[in-house]
């Protein structure tokens, strides 16, 4: 990493791939950040920094890159691949923990389960500058996506179709109302939206509340309510 790249990200602030800590909390809490990059597009981790971009600096490189470490490969379930780096801005010490996007998604918290449960598992992902719980539709897809297994025999049948009609009076759907209007379990409406957005039918796009909603591929552009 350059020393001018480094102010770059400071003067741009945090937002999907860069996130600021003036120290290390816990390692609940940087596992939980970490996980989210991973489960995303990777992004950066940058200690002795404040919210208001105010360069703090860090008590100790070695110690800050230690818990890091820790975090990643002991509360992280499997494990946060991430690159540590050291920079000095104005005499001040910061240490940088680059994560990559994962091929091993979804990355959970350490909940010392050998199968993964996606009724209990605890999965972020980052939305704009925040790290928010991953919703189960998100869930399903991520773990299609790593798995690489595609879908067989996937047609086009009766509730494929009331969801078209439902999205050509609507510039989107949600699980919830793509249930009600259909009279189906959401759990039913969460398995079929997810397969359309597998045979890439439909898009998938996350609010800032964390709230997921679908549009089609005429509306792929579209990312906010």
């Amino acid at each position: 990493m350059r020393r001018v790249d480094l102010l770059d990200m400071i003067e741009e602030g945090e937002n999907l791939y860069i996130e600021f800590k003036q120290k290390f909390s816990s390692p609940e809490k940087i596992a939980k950040e970490m996980i989210a990059f991973a489960n995303t597009k990777g992004g950066y981790m940058i200690f002795g920094v404040d919210d208001n971009r105010r360069v703090v600096g860090v008590e100790s490189e070695k110690s800050e890159s230690t818990m890091i470490t820790e975090a990643a490969e002991q509360y992280c379930t499997p494990p946060v691949l991430n690159e540590i780096h050291y920079m000095e801005i104005d005499g001040k010490e910061l240490v940088i923990a680059e994560i990559p996007e994962s091929p091993y998604k979804p990355h959970r918290i350490r909940d010392y389960k050998e199968e993964f449960d996606i009724l209990t598992a605890q999965v972020y992902i980052r939305i704009e500058d925040k790290s928010m719980p991953a919703s189960k539709e998100m869930l399903r897809i991520m773990r299609a996506e790593v798995s690489g297994k595609p879908l067989v025999k996937y047609t086009i049948g009766d509730l494929e179709k009331k969801a078209f009609d439902l999205l050509s009076k609507n510039s989107y759907i949600s699980v919830q109302l793509f249930s009600e209007k259909c009279n189906i379990s959401q759990r039913r409406a969460s398995r079929t939206l997810v397969k359309m957005v597998r045979a890439g039918l439909l898009v998938i796009h996350t609010k800032d509340n964390g709230e997921e909603f679908f549009t089609d591929r005429l509306h792929e552009g579209f990312k906010k309510i």
